[in-house]
């Protein structure tokens, strides 16, 4: 992957991060800016890497369906793949339209798979099914993992018991 889709990748994350947890700050205006920034840049890091892994996992999907494993090393993001995902990130703040960020990630989408279609002999539709699937699932465990995170912050310090 080339250094500029990396940034990219970062950028989008850390977008999407802030999309998620600057709601959360203004929901609870006692938070110690130092506790936000602390979240934000783990939170991007994560979210950066979500986005990197969506059309390996596409890949590893298409695979399965395949019979026989289809030529070639992969999919990868390209800048012109990875600009639409950059502009749904930037519009991940609820307030700003969660409908139209929605509306832009199925078009991200959409844009994965006729790279996969013709890297791995499906059809679109099917490639469109894999990077959808892919996408959910990813989607879903991200989801996991941030109601764990905010469970465990949100649960009060328990006392050591003597």
């Amino acid at each position: 992957m080339a250094p500029g889709v990396i940034v990219l990748l970062l950028f989008a994350g850390l977008s999407e991060a802030a999309g998620r947890i600057l709601p959360l700050v203004a929901r609870r205006p006692g938070m110690s800016r130092t506790l936000v920034a602390g979240l934000l840049l783990p939170a991007g890091l994560v979210e950066g890497v979500v986005f990197a892994l969506w059309p390996l996992t596409a890949w590893t999907l298409a695979e399965l369906v395949l019979s026989s494993p289809p030529p070639g090393d992969g999919l990868t993001w390209t800048p012109r793949m990875v600009a639409p995902l950059m502009l749904s990130a930037v519009l991940a703040f609820p307030l700003l339209g969660p409908l139209l960020h929605l509306l832009l990630f199925v078009g991200v989408g959409a844009g994965l798979a006729g790279p996969l279609a013709a890297a791995t002999g499906l059809g679109w539709w099917g490639a469109a099914g894999c990077v959808a699937a892919a996408g959910a699932g990813l989607g879903v465990a991200v989801e996991a993992v941030r109601r764990l995170v905010v469970r465990i912050s949100a649960s009060p310090a328990q006392e050591p018991v003597i």
